[in-house]
Formats: C-alpha cells, sequence, structure tokens
C-alpha cells in the first residue's frame, strides 16, 4: 500500500532512532509538493537535521524550500519558543510589577519544564491555528526518537487536565489566568490528534528485530493515547545482488528474519516497504530517489582499502584504557539509533569478565537494555531510571518531608503543585544524580536517551549546580556537584557514537559542540556499523563503504581525540557472546546460507 493514497491533513513520522524519519517524513513531504499541494513540514525533534537533509537554512517559522514549489519547512526550537513564552507570560506584568519581582518571575519560568511546554504549545499552534489550515493542504511532523515523541503527544491530554484541575493562582509556568485560555487550545489538539479522517501516526521500522520491537511497543502506546489510526514503513530493505557475498547475504538474512516475526499487531497495519539505498539520504536529489522503485547504484565504486581495517583501533582499546582506573562513569551518548545500547552492554559486560564491579543504567525512555544482555551476564548490575517510578517515589518522598506539618489545604496545594507534568523532570534528575554519585565506588555504564533528550537533563543537571553554588557561599569550595563530576574526565568518560554517514557525524559534532559549551569535553568518538571493516564485494554495500571512509576521515581530521571503530556484525550483537565479538572487532566471513 502507498502512504501517499488519501492522505490524512496531519502525519506524524515517529519510530525509534536512527530508522529514517527524517528521510521518509521529508520524502514524503516533497512527493505531496510535486502533485501540487501545498505542505508544511515541521521538525519537532531538539536534535533536528531537517537543515541538512534539505539543504536550506531554517528558522522557527514556515520557510519555502527552494526549487520545490509548495513546500515549506521549520524547525521547532525549544529554547526560542521558551523564550517567546516567558515574554507572552511576562510582558502583561512589566512596568505593572516592581524589577525584583519580575526577577523573580522570570527564575520561575526558567525550568527545563518551561521548555517542554512552550516546544508543545507551538506545536499544538500548528494543528489548531486556522492560518495554517488556509495555507497548507497537509502539515507533516518529523518527530523525535519514540520516547520523547510520546511524552509530546501526552502533553496536551496531561497539561489540559492539570490546567482544568488547578485552582490557584500561578504554576511553574506561569500565572494560572494567562495559561487557562490555553485550555480549549489543548482540548481541541487532542481531539484532532484522535480523529482518523484528519490524522496519521506513521510507525517507521528498519529490518532489525530491536526497532520492530520498538515499533510495535509505540503502536500500543499510541493506541492506549486514543490515536489508532497508524500507518507502518519498513525503511531500509536489503535484498543482495552477489549471491557469493557473505555480509551481503548476512545483512539480506538478517532482514527477512526480522520481517517474518513482525508481530500481529505490526502485520494487520497498512504497510510499505523501502529498499536500502547505496547513498546518504541528504539533499533534495537523494530525496526524489528515495522512494523509486529501481535507483541506480554507481557503476564505479573506489575500492575499500582493507588497511583501514588494520589501522583504525576496536572498541577494545577504550575497555584496556577506563577499566584501569576501577571505578568512574561512563556515558554512552549520541543520536537515537546509532547502537547506544548496544554499546554500552558490550562496554559493561567486557567490565564485568574483568572482575571488575558494573552498574549499567539507562535513561532512555525506550530502554532495550535487557534485549541487547539477551542472557544474564554474572556480577553486573542492571537499572533503568524509569521515569513513571521515580516521579511516584519523588511525590512520595516530598509529601513525607514536607508535608507532615501542613492542615489538609496546606497538603492539597501541595499535591496540586505535585500533579503538574514537570514534577517528572526534577525526579528524573535526582534519580541521575544518585546514579552519578554511585560511581565513585563502581564502574556505571550510562545508556543515555537520544540526543536531544540527554541535552534537557544537562540542562537540568547545570541549573541545579548553578542554584547550589548561588546559595553555598564560603562553602562553594567543598562541594560537588553532579556537573562537576561529569566535567571531571578523570571521574567520567563521555563517548560519542555516531554511524559513518553524513547526518550521525554532523549530529554528533552538534552535540560534542553543546557538550563542550557546558565545559564537557567528550572522551572518544565511536563509529559503529562500519562496512569498511568487512570484505563486501556487493555493489551497493561497496558503494555504501566508500562513503562511509570520507565521514570516517572527517571525524579523525576535524572532530575527535579518539576514533575507535566497531564492524557491521553479520549476527545481531545480542548477548555475553556476541557483545565479546563486538568489543573486539570479530567478525565471521563464513559464507551464509539463507535457506
Amino acid at each position: 500500500m502507498n502512504l501517499l493514497a488519501n492522505t490524512t491533513r496531519f502525519l506524524f513520522f515517529t519510530g525509534k532512532g536512527g530508522v529514517g524519519k527524517t528521510s521518509t517524513a521529508c520524502a514524503t513531504a516533497l512527493t505531496l509538493s510535486q502533485q501540487g499541494k501545498r505542505v508544511l513540514l515541521i521538525s519537532t525533534d531538539p536534535a533536528s537535521n531537517l537543515d541538512q537533509v534539505l539543504g536550506v537554512t531554517l528558522s522557527s517559522r514556515p520557510t519555502p524550500v527552494p526549487a520545490i514549489p509548495g513546500l515549506s519547512a521549520l524547525n521547532i526550537n525549544p529554547e526560542t519558543a521558551a523564550h517567546e513564552y516567558r515574554e507572552r507570560v511576562l510582558g502583561p506584568y512589566r512596568g505593572a510589577l516592581p524589577a525584583e519581582t519580575i526577577a523573580g518571575m522570570e527564575e520561575q519560568l526558567s525550568g527545563a519544564c518551561t521548555v517542554e511546554v512552550a516546544a508543545f504549545d507551538e506545536f499544538t499552534s500548528f494543528i489548531v491555528d486556522e492560518r495554517t489550515r488556509q495555507d497548507f493542504d497537509h502539515v507533516i511532523f518529523d518527530t523525535a526518537p519514540t520516547g520523547h515523541t510520546l511524552r509530546l503527544l501526552q502533553l496536551p491530554a496531561a497539561w489540559s487536565g492539570f490546567l482544568a484541575t488547578n485552582e490557584r493562582g500561578s504554576s511553574c509556568l506561569g500565572p494560572m489566568s494567562g495559561l487557562k485560555t490555553q485550555h480549549e487550545k489543548y482540548a481541541a489538539t487532542v481531539a484532532a490528534l484522535s480523529d482518523a479522517a484528519q490524522t496519521t501516526l506513521v510507525l517507521v521500522t528498519r529490518p532489525e528485530c530491536s526497532a520492530i520491537k520498538e515499533a510495535e511497543r509505540t503502536s500500543l502506546e499510541l493506541e492506549e493515547l486514543g490515536l489508532g489510526n497508524q500507518f507502518l514503513i519498513l525503511n531500509g530493505v536489503f535484498h543482495a545482488t552477489n549471491q557469493t557475498d557473505a555480509v551481503a547475504l548476512a545483512m539480506e538474512k538478517r532482514g527477512a528474519e526480522a520481517i517474518a516475526t513482525l508481530p500481529a499487531r505490526l502485520q494487520k497495519l497498512p504497510q510499505m516497504e523501502v529498499a536500502l539505498r547505496g547513498f546518504n539520504i541528504v539533499g533534495l536529489e537523494a530525496l526524489q530517489n528515495l522512494f523509486a522503485d529501481h535507483p541506480a547504484v554507481a557503476e564505479t565504486t573506489p575500492a575499500v582499502i582493507n588497511a583501514e581495517e588494520e589501522r583504525l583501533p576496536r572498541l577494545s582499546s577504550l575497555i584496556d584504557e577506563i577499566a584501569a582506573a576501577g571505578h568512574g562513569l561512563v556515558m554512552v551518548m549520541g543520536k537515537g539509533g546509532v547502537g547506544k545500547t548496544t554499546i554500552a552492554a558490550a562496554l559493561a559486560t567486557e567490565f564485568a569478565a574483568r572482575g571488575l564491579p558494573v552498574h549499567l543504567t539507562t535513561t532512555d525512555p525506550a530502554a532495550h537494555l535487557s534485549f541487547a544482555l539477551g542472557d544474564k551476564v554474572t556480577s553486573l548490575k542492571v537499572s533503568r531510571i524509569d521515569p513513571a517510578a521515580e516521579t511516584e517515589a519523588y511525590k512520595q518522598q516530598v509529601i513525607k518531608r514536607t508535608g507532615k506539618d501542613l492542615d489538609a489545604a496546606g497538603l492539597a496545594l501541595l499535591e496540586e503543585d505535585l500533579r503538574s507534568p514537570c514534577t517528572e523532570e526534577v525526579a528524573v534528575f535526582h534519580a541521575f544524580s544518585r546514579i552519578v554519585s554511585g560511581a565513585k565506588r563502581e564502574i556505571v555504564v550510562m545508556d543515555t536517551a537520544p540526543t536531544g533528550h540527554t541535552l534537557l537533563l544537562l540542562d537540568a543537571t547545570g541549573a541545579y549546580h548553578r542554584e547550589v553554588m548561588r546559595n553555598a557561599g564560603a562553602l562553594s569550595t567543598h562541594m560537588t556537584t553532579p556537573m562537576m563530576r561529569l566535567k571531571d574526565q578523570s571521574f567520567t568518560k563521555v563517548l560519542l557514537v555516531t554511524l559513518p554517514e553524513t547526518t550521525p557525524v554532523q549530529e554528533a559534532a552538534h552535540l560534542q559542540a553543546d557538550l563542550r559549551r557546558a565545559g564537557i569535553e567528550p572522551y572518544a568518538w565511536v563509529i559503529n556499523h562500519t562496512l569498511v571493516a568487512t570484505d563486501t564485494k556487493d555493489p551497493l554495500l561497496q558503494a555504501r563503504a566508500a562513503a562511509e571512509l570520507a565521514q570516517i576521515h572527517l571525524v579523525e581530521q576535524h572532530h575527535a581525540q579518539r576514533v575507535v571503530i566497531v564492524p557491521w556484525m553479520m549476527e545481531e550483537p545480542v548477548g555475553a557472546e556476541k557483545l565479546h565479538e563486538l568489543a573486539h572487532g570479530i567478525t565471521s566471513r563464513a559464507a551464509v546460507s539463507l535457506q
């Protein structure tokens, strides 16, 4: 089935990071525009790469895409949205209230929850705004990786409910009198999202077990939110052209096996397949070829330099360096879908195999650690920061500590405050801080959420640090905050995981710049899933490997202090044995049968 038949007004592209949401969303927008439709393409991802893919500089306002009549695009910039939101709230009070009162209100509105609600406020505007309806036939949302998107789609109902029940004059987001006017807008957003005639949720996945499991989970959670009109895209489906090439046959077999086990929930959805391409999906020409039936592969492809495999170190070299201290924090960061969870699991299992005390944890709402580990690993403690569980525990802790001396009315006000959706942010930060502190006694390997979500967590860590230092006075020289530990490279090793492709490398470079602005210096880059480190002869895979070399050299020469590569594995790296092979760069070259 073709997604472009009977297309609804709103299309939401969602899925596990790295499955091709942006590519398929852009290709869909491009095709609809070429059919004469007026299309607005919006990224809600804090780590958006829409600019690079379309080859145009975007802002928070619709920008026409050159050479594609009818297509406009924009990024919802959380910080810009937060600034504009604060001015809308504070504007009426400037000049009417004392300066110190305004300063206090600004401080109140400086939290990450303001950033979150402001971005979501922008998002709802494009759904209910009448001018948008007049100017565009279709609005396509290229969303953040799944966990962040589910949070975004839950927010209209969450804040709508909070505004309906909050009887006080203020909240963490400012005066309630101003927020109450948003109630109708949020309710209308909920109605539009739930209307199958208006909205389609496009689940993008790849023929990989972990991505398919994520799509199944997302499908269920969206349905529970009342969003049942779903469509499935299987992206990057590969068919070998060289029947003697072990790597190509292994890749085809892995994909075929994953598709064969597609869960019943996904099987029943209308769906389409998109073939794996031998080129990076960057630029309008590449986007126009993404949905083509038979895209051309370059007739001449530079030979893959086998010396690259010998020259570039493997993950095991980093493991040797980090294990020497016997304790500390290892934060595995990157864009969604680059293999952070697998790399984190491989690091932890190797540390545990050496008899070191290891705690493997994740801040990712999607939490795929158990799948990556497969079987039990001895001497390895595994946990996750569960936002729901941490929020409930935090609420109970606050009520027990603060509410014990309150009367019934005071307790009711406290409980009302704690029902605010931004309470989750505070609770998650406290859990994060506890785990960071634990790295004084053990090696803590932290599988972080995709980039945008992680940066929000680091923003909260920085805000906490500034608040503590401001109030500590003379005691500040004797204090150690979580942010201080993150900046200390003898305590914290940040590993940036990327793929050897244009967009993931650009996004890792942007993440590195954000970290450096916060005073955090990455320890090393890990380039995952490299075909360069295989001996494939398949024309399409060789074309991809040749493109990889340019990206690997770019990382070495311009971005990273240390670089290690991880080969594409013929078998999915699940369980201790396969994770060990991944860590040491062991990839079987035996012939693979498709029987």
